[in-house]
């Protein structure tokens, strides 16, 4: 299941609505993402004017949850998935906000752990999403950071 939403989610929720529809599975992997107070787009850079005060994430409407659908798709053509679900924040969101979650359910915990890192690879390179990032002096659009790139290359086979 693929949500794109504004509000909060509840993390205990997920899980446990995960574990009901993936029936008798093995393990399950979750993996929630924040909101950091700064932003380092690569090692020798950093965002003018120092922490971050937001962070806005917009996203086009359909498109990416099509696309959030695919990278879920090409995972479970990858490892025998029971059940797989991704929330994605967008608006307005403060340091240690959550801004995503990436669960995968299988009968063995080796496919549930490659599953979700692979999800959160594509997410983090692939997904339509625009952040902009501001502090006290500055605003600014975030690029991609080159070592999202480079976490793709191990799926890459």
């Amino acid at each position: 299941m693929i949500t794109v939403q504004q509000a909060d989610f509840d993390l205990a929720a997920e899980y446990n609505r995960l574990r009901e529809d993936a029936g008798d599975t093995g393990a399950i992997v979750t993996f929630t993402g924040l909101v950091r107070e700064f932003y380092v787009p690569d090692a020798d850079e950093a965002l003018p004017g120092g922490s971050t005060k937001t962070l806005y994430l917009e996203h086009y409407p359909g498109m990416t949850e099509k696309k959030l659908q695919n990278i879920v798709a090409q995972a479970e053509s990858r490892w025998p998935l029971l059940g797989a679900r991704i929330i994605h924040r967008i608006g307005e969101l403060h340091p240690g906000d959550q801004i995503v979650m990436v669960a995968t359910a299988s009968s063995h915990r080796h496919a549930a752990f490659e599953a979700a890192e692979f999800i959160m690879d594509y997410l983090k390179s692939h997904a339509p999403f625009w952040k902009k990032q501001s502090s006290a002096t500055s605003s600014d659009w975030i690029s991609s950071r080159s070592s999202d790139g480079e976490a793709l290359k191990r799926w890459q086979d």
